[in-house]
């Protein structure tokens, strides 16, 4: 009685709006309805979860707004880490909170999201500073794992270097060879387009002296 027969001519993934529910549970900044957002971060050894109120601010004083942050926080955090099957060592830093009622609070419903969770978990007492160690028993690769793999540009740690850093490896390496080589009548000097534009507008006099180092014009 759970299956249900699908003949509407819209594609399946598209009546349910699957692709759009893959392409959130993916991402690595996660919305709450309040304004505020989780940030998910993994590595090989754990996953954390920071939360931030974002563009909620309240209509009460502070400590309510990161209140009602948090407890919505605590919800979602439950979801997402089911969701994209999450397992092993998590730490979530919760907003901090001085009222160690309000962190109470946010720890039972944390606690009391995950009794719903298949997957058995384990959780410590919320810290002063506001941060949650728990484990979540692993059942299969996440969902991370299953359907993306990393870049080959960063290799996955989600930075490139800066123009300006590869800007001047590019004329590093220019002088390095010309040491090496013989004299040539031109040297060309090809470059990612905003690389290009970095020299042009910050070494124009780098580039001439560069030039008249190689005794050939450089391109």
């Amino acid at each position: 009685d759970r299956v249900q027969f699908h003949d509407s001519p819209t594609p399946l993934f598209d009546a349910y709006g699957v692709e759009a529910k893959i392409t959130r549970a993916l991402d690595r900044r996660v919305w709450l309805k309040s304004g505020g957002y989780l940030v998910f971060d993994q590595t090989e050894s754990l996953t954390t979860v920071d939360v931030n109120t974002g563009r909620f601010v309240g209509k009460q004083d502070q400590s309510e707004t990161v209140l009602k942050t948090n407890l919505e926080a605590a919800r979602t955090v439950v979801q997402q880490l089911r969701v994209r099957n999450i397992g092993g060592i998590i730490v979530i830093d919760f907003i901090d909170m001085d009222s160690a009622a309000h962190r109470q609070q946010v720890f039972d419903v944390l606690q009391d999201s995950a009794r719903s969770d298949k997957a058995r978990s384990n959780m410590l007492a919320i810290s002063d500073l506001g941060l949650v160690q728990m484990t979540r028993k692993r059942t299969r690769e996440s969902l991370g794992q299953l359907l993306t793999t990393a870049c080959e540009h960063c290799h996955g740690s989600g930075h490139v270097r800066a123009s300006q850093t590869l800007a001047y490896e590019a004329l590093r390496e220019v002088t390095r060879r010309a040491a090496t080589e013989a004299p040539r009548t031109a040297v060309h000097l090809a470059v990612h387009p905003e690389v290009a534009d970095w020299l042009l507008d910050h070494e124009v006099r780098a580039l001439r002296a560069l030039g008249d180092q190689l005794g050939a014009p450089l391109h």
